[in-house]
C-alpha cells in the first residue's frame, strides 16, 4: 500500500497534530529530553518559554538557555531549548527539543503544561513513524532506528547503524529501479502484442536479470551472520556427565553459575546464562548430562538436552580427554548435527587419551576448563565456526531482518522465473509477470508496496518518543 493510501487509514491527522514525547527513558537522571512535532510545536513552545536573554527570533538549530512557565505565570523548570525548522529536522516537520532536568516530577509537569496547550501524546514510533512517511526514511531505516536503540554489541550497532544509513536501502531502490527500466522494456512488447510483430530476443535481458539474481544471492547468504550479530546466538554445552561442562560454562562466564562436584549427574536440567562472547551476544546454555540411565528425573533432563540441539546454532560437544571414551561419548555424540558441531576435549592439563576416529575427525580445541587453559583459543573458534570463516566488514550490507530475507528470497524466485521464462520463450504478459511480482517484493523492504498491517506491526513494537 503507497505511504499515501496508508496515512489516509490513521487514527490521527499526521498532517496537521503535533505530538509530544519524552525522547529519554523514564526514570532519574542529571538530563531529559523532551521531543515536538508538528505544525504547532514552535508557536506552542514560543508561548510557554521565556529565553534568558531577550530575542527577537529563536534561530534553527541553536540552543537557547530560559525558562518555561505555566499559566499562573510560575517557571516549571530552567531549560535548554532547540528548534529545528522543517525539513531539516528528523521527521521533516517542525521539531522542538527541550532540554529539563531528569526527575520524573519535572518531566511530567512539563508534558502536561504542553498537552494543556492542544499537544498529543506521541504513539510509540510515532517520530519515525512520520519519518518514514514524509521520506526521510525507508522502512528499512525506520526499522534500523529501533534496532540500534536496542543493540547489545557493538557488532549490533555496527549491522543496524549501516542499514540506518542506508546501505540496504540503497541496494533495494538500485535493484527495484534497474526492475522498473526491464519491465518497461517487457511491456512496450505487451502494448504491440495485437500486431504482426515478432517477439524480441529477451535474452541479453535476462543475462542482466539473471546477474542481479546472483549479487541479490550473495545478499541472502548474508543473512546468517547479520542474524547472528544482531540476535545474538544460542550455544548448547553438551556431554555425557562429568566431563567439565559445567566448570565450561563457569570459565566462559568468568563465574562459579553451575554446581561443580565429581558426581555424576549434578546438572538435571538446562542452565542458561549471556554473555558477549567477542562482541558476539551468546546465549550459553548447560545441559544434563547425556547418558543411559533409569532415574526419572535425569532422564526428563537428557530429553530437555536433547530438544535444545536442534534450536541451537552450535553445539560444545565436550568430552574428557583424560579417559578412554565410552557408549555414553557416542550417544551424546549422536544427537548432534555436525554441521554445528565443536569438539571440546577438556582436563588438557591431565595426561591425554587417544581419540576415536569418530571423533578424531571433528574440528577440536582442548582446554582445561578447571585451570582456564584454552579458553581464549575455544573463543576464536567457537566465532570462526558460527560464521565459517566470513570476515564481516564495516563496509558490508548484511541483512538481519526476517522481514526482509523472506521479501529478498521471494524477489530472488520471481526473477528467477523470470530467466527460466525467457528461456522457454513465454509470451510477454508472463514475464511482465514475473518482473511485477519482483518490484513488489523489494517495495516490502523498503516501503513502497507495504500493506497496513505490516506496517503497524513494526511502528508497534517502538517505545513511545521514538
Amino acid at each position: 500500500m503507497p505511504k499515501k493510501s496508508w496515512l489516509s487509514l490513521l487514527g490521527g491527522n499526521l498532517q496537521t497534530d503535533t505530538i509530544i514525547a519524552p525522547a529519554t527513558p523514564p526514570g532519574s537522571g542529571g538530563l531529559a529530553v523532551i521531543r515536538l512535532s508538528g505544525p504547532r510545536a514552535e508557536s506552542t513552545l514560543l508561548d510557554l518559554f521565556r529565553p534568558a536573554s531577550p530575542r527577537a527570533r529563536l534561530l534553527s538549530h541553536h540552543l537557547y538557555l530560559g525558562q518555561l512557565f505555566g499559566s499562573d505565570g510560575r517557571a516549571v523548570d530552567e531549560v535548554m531549548v532547540v528548534i529545528m525548522r522543517a525539513p531539516l529536522s528528523f521527521t521533516r516537520e517542525d521539531v522542538v527539543e527541550v532540554h529539563c532536568h531528569g526527575g520524573p516530577a519535572v518531566v511530567h509537569a512539563i508534558l502536561d503544561l504542553f498537552m494543556h496547550s492542544g499537544i498529543r501524546m506521541a504513539r510509540p514510533g510515532e517520530f519515525t513513524q512520520r519519518a518514514f512517511l514524509n521520506g526521510r526514511l525507508d522502512l528499512s531505516q525506520a526499522e534500523a532506528v529501533a534496532d540500534l536503540i536496542h543493540a547489545h554489541s557493538s557488532g549490533a550497532a555496527r549491522v543496524a547503524l549501516g542499514q540506518l544509513q542506508g546501505k540496504l536501502a540503497r541496494v533495494v531502490n538500485d535493484a527495484r529501479q534497474q526492475l522498473i527500466e526491464y519491465l518497461s522494456l517487457v511491456e512496450v512488447h505487451i502494448d504491440f502484442s495485437d500486431q504482426d510483430i515478432d517477439l524480441p530476443d529477451f535474452n541479453p535481458l535476462a543475462s542482466r536479470v539473471a546477474e542481479l539474481v546472483t549479487y541479490l544471492e550473495g545478499l541472502l547468504g548474508s543473512y546468517r551472520a547479520g542474524r547472528m550479530l544482531h540476535e545474538g546466538v544460542r550455544i548448547l554445552i553438551l556431554g555425557k556427565p562429568n566431563v567439565g561442562k559445567s566448570s565450561l560454562l563457569n570459565a566462559l562466564l568468568g563465574e562459579a553459575r553451575a554446581i561443580v562436584t565429581e558426581i555424576a549427574g549434578t546438572t538435571r536440567d538446562t542452565i542458561e546464562e549471556t554473555l558477549l562472547l567477542q562482541d558476539v551476544p551468546v546465549r550459553l546454555i548447560d545441559t544434563a548430562g547425556i547418558r543411559y540411565t533409569d532415574d526419572p528425573v535425569e532422564l526428563e533432563g537428557v530429553r530437555r538436552a536433547k530438544e535444545k540441539v536442534a534450536s541451537a546454532d552450535l553445539v560444545l560437544l565436550v568430552i574428557d580427554g583424560s579417559k578412554p571414551l565410552d557408549q555414553d561419548d557416542l550417544l551424546a555424540l549422536s544427537t548432534c548435527d555436525r554441521d554445528r558441531l565443536l569438539l571440546v576435549v577438556n582436563k588438557s592439563d591431565l595426561s591425554q587419551q587417544l581419540l576415536d576416529d569418530a571423533f578424531q575427525v571433528l574440528e577440536q580445541v582442548s582446554v582445561s576448563a578447571r585451570q582456564g587453559l584454552g579458553l581464549d583459543t575455544l573463543q576464536t573458534a567457537i566465532k570462526e565456526k558460527l560464521f565459517a570463516g566470513a570476515v564481516v566488514s564495516s563496509e558490508d550490507v548484511l541483512l538481519y531482518e526476517r522481514r526482509h530475507k523472506e521479501s529478498l528470497s521471494l524477489a530472488v524466485r520471481s526473477l528467477e522465473r523470470f530467466v527460466a521464462g525467457v528461456g522457454e520463450r513465454l509470451e510477454a504478459e508472463f514475464l511482465a509477470l514475473e518482473l511485477r511480482e519482483a518490484i513488489a517484493s523489494l517495495g516490502e523492504i523498503s516501503g513502497d508496496s507495504v500493506t497496513e498491517e505490516v506496517l503497524e506491526q513494526i511502528f508497534s513494537k517502538f517505545c513511545i518518543g521514538k
